[in-house]
């Protein structure tokens, strides 16, 4: 694999963790923040938004996935996608941990 297939995964970790919380309150029908609200990040959006939002973190990951060549036979892209999602999820747990004192 060269470089950038790392970055790649990298990328498709955080894109795929980053779906999770947008998706699961957009279809629970709970506004959250996304990058569209007012302020970016920090007011909330509609569920709609959300669902939406997720969709495209959804594809977005896909797409870098399948960019990236990961597989299970290469475990240092394995860990690089995991990494991935490690680091957009500490950073998703610190942003949001104000999000019910709104």
């Amino acid at each position: 694999m060269k470089w950038y297939h790392y970055i790649a995964a990298f990328f498709a970790g955080a894109f795929l963790a980053n779906v999770v919380p947008h998706f699961v309150q957009g279809i629970s029908g709970n506004p959250f923040p996304t990058p569209f609200a007012n302020p970016p990040g920090k007011g909330l959006s509609s569920p709609t938004v959300n669902v939406l939002w997720g969709c495209f973190n959804l594809l977005a990951g896909y797409i870098l996935l399948r960019v990236s060549k990961t597989s299970l036979a290469n475990k240092l892209s394995m860990l690089v996608l995991f990494l991935g999602i490690v680091v957009i999820s500490i950073q998703a747990s610190i942003v949001f941990m104000d999000k019910l004192k709104m």
